[in-house]
């Protein structure tokens, strides 16, 4: 990554270092732990990944869903499993202590999403701290 400063009227070129790519795996990891957690209908696959004061907001079926965590584990375990389910994760940008990663899923009980996770850093450890998503209009 390639940062530009002034000084003095005079631009300079900065090199910044990019995260590991052990923090991307772990990152990359987080996330695959909730979409398999989504395919397999089994929230406690996925709840290690999350901080448990993480908070969840989106539209579904143009309905505000705000609030702690625990509804997408609800959602989760109501919805079981569905063996159409397939999701593709991407990790987006990895900077110090935070990370993005965005969770692409297609017939999660009928809905298509893109989710993007905030991870924090802890120790070691990469905590999803919040999911925002994004419900696609549906296929006619």
């Amino acid at each position: 990554f390639w940062k530009i400063k002034v000084l003095n009227g005079t631009f300079h070129f900065l090199f910044l270092m990019r995260a590991s790519i052990d923090d991307f795996n772990k990152v990359e990891q987080a996330a695959r732990k909730f979409a398999e957690s989504v395919g397999s209908g089994k929230s406690e696959i996925c709840k290690p990944a999350f901080l448990p004061e993480a908070v969840m907001f989106g539209f579904l079926d143009g309905k505000l869903e705000a609030g702690t965590i625990q509804n997408l584990y609800n959602n989760i375990d109501n919805a079981g499993a569905d063996p159409k389910y397939v999701s593709r994760v991407d990790v987006l940008y990895v900077d110090g202590t935070v990370a993005i990663a965005r969770v692409l899923e297609d017939n999660w009980s009928g809905h298509n999403f893109s989710d993007y996770l905030m991870l924090l850093k802890m120790g070691d450890d990469w905590k999803i701290v919040a999911k925002v998503y994004h419900e696609l209009p549906k296929q006619k």
